[in-house]
C-alpha cells in the first residue's frame, strides 16, 4: 500500500513519524489521535486566568434578612404544632380525638355473636348496647347477625333487631332472652 500524495505547500514527512503543527487561516490544528492536548490561553502561576466578577460583600442588613426568614419559618411550624394540639375550638388532635371516641363508641354497639346486649329504645330505633353477662342490664344475648337487607330472625330467637349503617352492609341481629 502506498502513502497518498503530499498536499500541495507541505513538505512530506516520512510515514510513522508525528506531522509537525502548523497554523492556516488563523486557527490552530488539532493534535494528532494519541498527543496530549497543550492548554491553550494565556496561563498565570496557578492555571488559567479567570475574569473576576464584582466581589460580593456581606453586609448586616442581608445577614438580619436570612434570620427573620429562618425564624419566621421556624416560628410558623411552632404555632401550627401548637395549635394543632391545645385549640379548644376545633384543632386537628380535638377532632382526631372525637373521632376516637366516636369509633369507641361505636363498638359498644356493635355486638358479635355472644355477647350480652341491653336494648335502648325498643318501640322506637333500638339499639343494642354491649353489657356484661353478670350484671343487671343484661336483657338479651345475641345469637345470631343475619346480612341482607331482608333477612328475619328464626323462631328460636325472641327478638331481632334490623341494622342499616350508610355505605356498609345491611344486617339483622337475633337475640334470645338471658
Amino acid at each position: 500500500m502506498s502513502a497518498p500524495p503530499p498536499y500541495q505547500n507541505q513538505p512530506q514527512q516520512p510515514y510513522g513519524y508525528p506531522q509537525q503543527q502548523q497554523q492556516q487561516y488563523g486557527y490552530p490544528q488539532q493534535q494528532p489521535y494519541g498527543y496530549p492536548q497543550q492548554p491553550q490561553g494565556p496561563q498565570g502561576p496557578q492555571g488559567p486566568q479567570r475574569p473576576q466578577g464584582p466581589q460580593r460583600q456581606s453586609s448586616p442588613l442581608r445577614g438580619l434578612i436570612t434570620a427573620v426568614i429562618i425564624l419566621a419559618i421556624f416560628g410558623g411550624g411552632a404555632w401550627y404544632v401548637w395549635d394543632y394540639n391545645t385549640n379548644p375550638h376545633g384543632g386537628k388532635a380535638k377532632k382526631e380525638a372525637a373521632q376516637a371516641a366516636r369509633a369507641e363508641e361505636n363498638k359498644k354497639y356493635d355486638p358479635q355473636v355472644g355477647d350480652c346486649v341491653k336494648v335502648h329504645d325498643p318501640q322506637g330505633e333500638p339499639r343494642a348496647e354491649i353489657v356484661d353477662c353478670g350484671s343487671a342490664e343484661a336483657e338479651y344475648k345475641t345469637g345470631d347477625k343475619l346480612f341482607g337487607a331482608g333477612e328475619r330472625c328464626g323462631s328460636k330467637f325472641d327478638y331481632g333487631i334490623h341494622v342499616s349503617i350508610r355505605h356498609s352492609t345491611s344486617y339483622t341481629l337475633c337475640f334470645t332472652k338471658v
